[in-house]
């Protein structure tokens, strides 16, 4: 007789993860701004779980590029079937967007483009300098690909001068080859030591529950402390479908504080750490959180 293995427990969603959805129509005209101006937004594309909320909060973080990746990353939502053609058009609609929705800070992001020789910098570039012409009192994060490590290629997002320049490690280094096997942990680290180097502002976020322990957890903290990275984003993995990996925890808010608090005491300046925590959830507080004392100071 053959024993069979035994199944892992179900785990359930805990209450501090259910999510209200809204329908009212604020949500329903943010929805169909993207639609009619031809964009994508990661909160659609990734099965954001903030998506409800952002949307009606007339906020949204824009996907440029596309929305089909060149990698195929364990946790991610978005695609990765053949890349689409670049649209030369896309910065100015990206800026249209954020001026109808009166964006203060606009949070550009993108799919991974391996395809590209420069991984897609010269768009970010073009879509910073779209924005800055259209609302130039507005502020802006661009979350980047790692650009496969190449420095010059950096260097145009940062000769373009978006405010904050995010880049996610993901997860902790033992887990990369099960959840992000295109990518490498020590080039994104050195990635941002690029971006503090240059004199700007830096983030990076990782997501908890994929099967990190949380001395892994602190062992990134540790690391992104050690490259003055400013601001650190700490939220919950939950799984967008059946063909992703299964959620293995649910973190504790208290252990997201705990997190949070480890961070401080390594002199990370800005910790966000909660479950619905996502790189660009509520970008604009905490863009205004660790703005730099004196610009705060004159406003």
């Amino acid at each position: 007789m053959c024993s069979q293995k035994p199944s892992k427990p179900y785990l359930r969603i805990p209450p501090w993860l259910r999510v209200k959805i809204p329908c009212n129509k604020t949500y329903t005209a943010t929805t169909e701004l993207v639609k009619d101006l031809n964009l994508n937004t990661v909160c659609q594309s990734a099965k954001c779980p903030n998506m409800f909320e952002c949307f009606t909060s007339h906020t949204a973080t824009f996907l440029i590029m596309g929305n089909t990746c060149t990698r195929n990353c364990a946790f991610c939502n978005i695609s990765n079937d053949p890349v689409e053609k670049l649209d030369a058009e896309e910065p100015a609609r990206v800026a249209e967007a954020a001026k109808r929705l009166g964006l203060k800070h606009v949070v550009i992001t993108s799919v991974t483009r391996d395809d590209l020789p420069d991984g897609g910098a010269n768009h970010f570039a073009a879509t910073i300098k779209a924005v800055r012409d259209t609302l130039p009192d507005c502020s802006i994060e661009v979350l980047i690909p790692d650009l496969q490590g190449d420095k010059a290629s950096l260097q145009i997002v940062i000769d373009a001068e978006p405010d904050i320049i995010n880049h996610n490690v993901e997860t902790p280094p033992m887990h990369y080859d099960a959840i992000r096997p295109q990518a490498d942990y020590q080039q994104s680290l050195t990635l941002l030591e690029r971006v503090k180097e240059a004199g700007c502002r830096s983030k990076s976020g990782l997501m908890v529950g994929l099967g990190e322990t949380d001395e892994e957890v602190r062992g990134v903290i540790d690391d992104l402390a050690a490259i003055d990275c400013d601001i650190v984003t700490i939220g919950q993995y939950m799984r967008p479908s059946r063909l992703h990996p299964e959620v293995e925890r649910y973190v504790h808010p208290d252990v997201f504080e705990e997190y949070a608090e480890y961070g401080r005491s390594k002199g990370i300046k800005h910790m966000f750490s909660a479950p619905l925590v996502r790189s660009s959830y509520n970008a604009a507080m905490f863009a205004d959180e660790a703005a730099p004392e004196s610009v705060n100071e004159a406003n």
